[in-house]
């Protein structure tokens, strides 16, 4: 049974029907199907024992909010609608199948580029976008007009080459291209967050050169099928990919080079999601490997966007490529006539008190140099999370070395100098 309704000629019979006996049924039958699919939601959430701090598709940030429960409610209808059709002639479903038609489509949508796009500015123009075209089918659909307004976009045609494209089979292309990328874009983004769950290391990295070729290869596919839902014929597009090679070849070969260095990188793991590295003189925290460029932290706050490319050609320093432990070490002087050996023991006890510091290997002090005001002794330690920053833990174990120190009276010398002075001449 079609569920597109035939024009309203007379508003005092579309009244008249919704006063039937059979409405009330239908009304109980569609406040069934928001119980059930509210349920079923509920049991579903709770079976998967879904992280709160991940971002579902289905779920949403709460339980109506993700797009799970307008797509069971969508499905429960359609069984009461039929249901509903064997109790005496359907009203209320007419109205009400369109709108939660619209309201899967408008959840699943706006969730969709909401987990695969971020909080991009266009994202939320797109979702209006959606919400628009989607209320706006169902006031049609609902009011009669949409066949009418159908009949008068195919009647609009034009030629192009040798195709002839009208207005209707145009929008009805492009709609049909933007839900194949849609659905595109869910299951890429339900593969990368399958596939970057509980991931660290070279798993990570590995998992993440995985997670971007396959959305790579889906974006493709869907971009693909869109163009020939549009109409476009794909041997068209042979010159096309022809003229993009050269330009590659030629004008877009550093981009190219970046890309290709990118899936290198992270099928090399050479370097990984989280190595702490050196490049250009820039060290920090490898925070984040995409296609084009590497994100890399330092320890103050800065980040520096490497393009891949250098990556690969320049000399990069990997500091936990092999151990992620990192050797930092500080300088402290006393005076000349001071214990050497209880010296050594008050240093690598200051050192050793603190929990950021190994103890395998544990840390050292040595008599460095003999310093133009008193005995120079570096102290050497350990540490295996750099990326907490190591500035703070050389300013602790300083201050342990200064009060240990003064407590046994042990002098930090200021810096000293000769003074020669010459007798006048008389």
């Amino acid at each position: 049974m079609s569920t597109n309704p035939r024009p309203i000629d007379d508003l005092g019979l579309w009244a008249q029907n919704f006063l039937q006996p059979s409405v009330l049924v239908e009304g109980l039958l569609l406040a069934a199907c928001v119980a059930l699919a509210w349920g079923l939601s509920w049991l579903v959430r709770r079976a998967v024992a879904r992280d709160e701090g991940q971002k579902s598709v289905l779920f949403g940030d709460r339980l109506l909010d993700g797009a799970l429960f307008p797509l069971l409610l969508l499905a429960l209808g359609y069984l009461a609608r039929t249901l509903a059709v064997y109790l005496g002639p359907v009203v209320l479903f007419k109205v009400a199948i369109p709108v939660l038609m619209s309201l899967a489509v408008i959840r699943v949508g706006v969730k969709v580029l909401q987990v695969a796009m971020g909080a991009a500015p266009w994202v939320r123009v797109l979702e209006r976008s959606i919400s628009w075209v989607a209320w706006l089918s169902v006031v049609l659909w609902v009011s009669g007009l949409l066949p009418v307004l159908l009949a008068e976009m195919d009647d609009l045609k034009w030629k192009i080459g040798g195709s002839t494209i009208s207005l209707r089979t145009l929008i009805e292309g492009a709609l049909t291209a933007g839900a194949v990328l849609i659905v595109a874009l869910w299951i890429s983004s339900a593969i990368e967050a399958r596939l970057l769950r509980s991931a660290v290391g070279s798993q990570l990295s590995l998992r993440k050169a995985i997670s971007n070729a396959t959305r790579a290869l889906l974006m493709f596919v869907g971009f693909m099928m869109a163009m020939t839902a549009v109409g476009i014929d794909l041997t068209a597009l042979s010159v096309l990919g022809g003229a993009i090679g050269v330009g590659i070849g030629f004008g877009l070969q550093k981009l190219a080079a970046n890309y290709v260095s990118g899936f290198v990188i992270l099928a090399e793991r050479s370097m990984r999601i989280g190595d702490n590295v050196r490049v250009d003189n820039f060290e920090g925290r490898i925070t984040d490997i995409t296609a084009r460029y590497t994100l890399i932290r330092s320890p103050a706050g800065r980040e520096s966007i490497v393009p891949n490319e250098i990556l690969i050609t320049n000399r990069v320093e990997n500091l936990s490529l092999a151990d992620p432990r990192v050797w930092l070490s500080t300088v402290v002087s006393v005076a000349y006539d001071t214990d050497v050996d209880l010296v050594r023991q008050l240093l690598i006890e200051a050192a050793a008190a603190q929990p950021r510091v190994l103890k395998d290997p544990g840390p050292s002090a040595a008599l460095s140099a003999f310093g133009a005001d008193g005995l120079e002794f570096t102290v050497g330690f350990w540490i295996a999370d750099p990326e907490n920053g190591q500035l703070n833990i050389r300013s602790e174990i300083n201050l342990a070395i200064l009060r240990s120190l003064r407590e046994h009276r042990i002098e930090i010398p200021y810096p000293q100098r000769v003074v020669h002075m010459i007798p006048p001449s008389h």
